[in-house]
């Protein structure tokens, strides 16, 4: 990294519970790039000061993990068609104090989808109904999918993304099965959640696709019961290095070869 000086460019993120990955894989590819940019992640104190400081500094880009991918979205100017389709924000862009709002979730999920080759004819428990989900849920939606339900203990919220898409909704996965298992919650995630596994045993089992969207610990208790039970499985980290591509793309107009959007990532979890 070079060493700070007045002209750096700053990126930064946001999110309830910040960790490195990000930071590092922004900040691996500014260095080998020969970028004059920083990169620090944040746990804001108060959302809506964050963004104002976004603007007022000025920042250059911002990420936005849970919870604050729809909070964001009054804090901003425009609206990205690939943020407007679900109402769902990741990523901001400021150009001279005008703050427009991305989603690169949708296509990170819908590539992997793709790239995993997993069969829009497969049934899918989506378990989630937040900013996340409703990625998921449109990626799913325009990849053919159509044997959908959303899990979310959050009625109005769950029935409302159901709803969007013509899905099914319920409040608990209960004894339910599907054939592609895809976890959008904080269950698993590092912190007071970290022990739980989103989906039991029985619907791990019954399966033939696990996906979970936490990247933090890469091997989420749903990822490790998966590979025990021989499980092909979609991870986070590969979530988390697609759209961090296309966030880096935004910010700094310059696209990294896919060898070394592979070495960032692979040094971001080193």
């Amino acid at each position: 990294m070079p060493i700070l000086n007045k002209d750096m460019t700053l990126c930064i993120s946001l999110a309830a519970r910040p960790s490195n990955i990000g930071t590092r894989f922004h900040n691996y590819l500014y260095d080998q790039l020969g970028l004059n940019y920083v990169y620090k992640a944040f746990a804001p104190a108060d959302l809506a000061q964050a963004i104002a400081g976004v603007r007022g500094l000025p920042i250059r880009g911002c990420a936005v993990s849970m919870p604050y991918k729809e909070d964001v979205i009054a804090l901003v100017d425009r609206m990205d068609p690939s943020a407007k389709a679900i109402d769902s924000v990741n990523t901001i862009v400021n150009d001279d104090g005008v703050l427009t709002a991305y989603n690169t979730d949708y296509l990170a999920i819908a590539r992997l989808l793709r790239d995993h080759r997993v069969p829009a004819t497969h049934s899918v428990l989506l378990r989630g109904s937040g900013g996340m989900a409703k990625a998921v849920a449109a990626a799913l939606r325009d990849a053919g999918f159509s044997d959908v339900t959303v899990v979310a203990r959050n009625e109005a919220a769950g029935r409302a993304l159901a709803d969007l898409y013509d899905f099914a909704w319920r409040s608990e996965p209960g004894t339910s099965t599907a054939d592609l298992l895809i976890n959008v919650t904080p269950l698993g995630m590092s912190g007071q959640d970290e022990d739980v596994q989103s989906f039991d045993d029985d619907a791990v089992a019954a399966a033939r696709v696990v996906f979970d969207v936490v990247a933090l610990p890469a091997e989420t208790p749903l990822i490790a019961a998966a590979r025990a039970a021989g499980k092909p499985v979609i991870t986070g980290a590969e979530v988390i290095a697609i759209q961090a591509e296309e966030q880096f793309v935004l910010y700094t107009g310059v696209r990294p070869t896919p060898e070394q959007v592979r070495e960032a990532s692979e040094f971001s979890r080193s």
